[in-house]
């Protein structure tokens, strides 16, 4: 499937929507990004992207990234230092399995939206939303 195929079938403004209730919960940050390349790994990728996006820079290691390869089917979650630390592969492997099977149904919109809740969940738990919390990373799904 074509990027553009796959975001002219998701609800972006769900996705967005799901996004900020979930980092209102937590002082963590979560971005979705399709890419429109042909990749051979989406993890190595996602984690590029990561840095591109400047999701390494929050000020408490706290971002995730929800990255999808539509040309290659693929996709990847990926947290920073202090997301992973904190919760480890176990979670990260779990989470990718249960959007594997809306994305196997083709219900592309309910997979992001089932991540995001998620990943919102599991930083909440760690990084609690604080009254001075700052969103320090855009809400929209980006995409090359």
């Amino acid at each position: 499937m074509k990027a553009k195929q796959f975001l002219s079938q998701i609800a972006h403004d769900e996705i967005v929507t799901a996004i900020r209730e979930a980092e209102k919960m937590t002082s963590g940050e979560i971005r979705v990004f399709v890419s429109h390349k042909t990749i051979e790994h989406a993890l190595p990728a996602a984690q590029r992207h990561f840095v591109r996006l400047k999701m390494d820079r929050t000020g408490e290691r706290n971002a995730v990234l929800i990255f999808v390869a539509p040309a290659t089917c693929q996709f990847a979650v990926v947290g920073d230092v202090g997301v992973h630390t904190r919760c480890g592969d176990a979670f990260w492997q779990e989470l990718a399995g249960e959007m594997s099977g809306h994305f196997r149904r083709s219900d592309f919109t309910r997979g992001l939206v089932h991540g995001i809740r998620k990943a919102g969940e599991l930083l909440a738990r760690h990084f609690p939303h604080s009254p001075d919390d700052q969103n320090e990373l855009p809400d929209d799904v980006a995409h090359d």
